[in-house]
């Protein structure tokens, strides 16, 4: 059965999986490249590296990792829960029906990566960046802290945030028509100038004209 979870207008359709459907596995890399109705879970890894692979319906839950490169992969309808995948380096990819809730994603870097149909819940990504980040489907952060983290020469068209700790996070460039920031204080932003056509609500326009001084480094006297 199909559920979504949805932000104000934005909504996601979450990965359809069935416990009864996964069998557990003790690697990611699969066979020929290819994984699917899986279950990983309680992984310690001192190196996670997988490349050119396909990971459809599966969970993956509390693994860890200290170095962690992803690269050209295409996921469909996986969760990721609990995961500490700090210092993660993740490259050209597809991410369609993807979950992360409670993952520390610290330092993570995101490069041209597509992103359709994905949440980030409670998740802690500060410090992150994220390089030509594409929302071709619904993206929606919710509960995460992003603080200096940066997106630049992203396309977050129609994505959402929510109840999100932004301070310090930049916008360096990129597209983000009807993204969604209602609900966030914005007043410790970055790159005020990049967020064209973004929706607020109107007491959020004193946090952004706090936002647009301090990068201009207006003195109010």
């Amino acid at each position: 059965m199909t559920s979504t979870r949805a932000v104000r207008q934005t909504s996601v359709t979450l990965p359809g999986l069935d416990d009864a459907d996964l069998d557990e596995v003790d690697s990611l890399e699969g066979e020929h490249g290819r994984l699917r109705d899986f279950r990983y879970a309680n992984a310690d890894l001192r190196e996670l590296s997988l490349s050119g692979a396909q990971l459809m319906d599966g969970r993956v839950s509390a693994l860890t990792t200290q170095r962690a490169r992803l690269d050209d992969l295409s996921l469909h309808s996986v969760e990721f829960s609990g995961c500490d995948l700090s210092g993660l380096r993740w490259a050209d990819s597809k991410l369609s029906r993807v979950t992360f809730t409670d993952c520390k994603l610290l330092g993570a870097l995101w490069e041209n990566v597509a992103l359709d149909d994905v949440v980030f819940e409670r998740c802690r990504l500060d410090y992150a960046a994220f390089t030509r980040l594409r929302s071709i489907g619904s993206v929606i952060f919710t509960g995460c802290s992003l603080r200096e983290a940066r997106f630049s020469g992203s396309d977050l068209s129609g994505a959402a945030f929510d109840e999100c700790d932004l301070r310090l996070t930049e916008f360096d460039g990129g597209v983000y028509h009807a993204c969604d920031l209602r609900g966030n204080d914005l007043s410790g932003l970055r790159g005020v100038g990049a967020l064209r056509k973004v929706i607020i609500d109107r007491p959020q326009l004193q946090d952004l004209a706090e936002a647009f001084a301090a990068e201009l480094e207006i003195t109010v006297g």
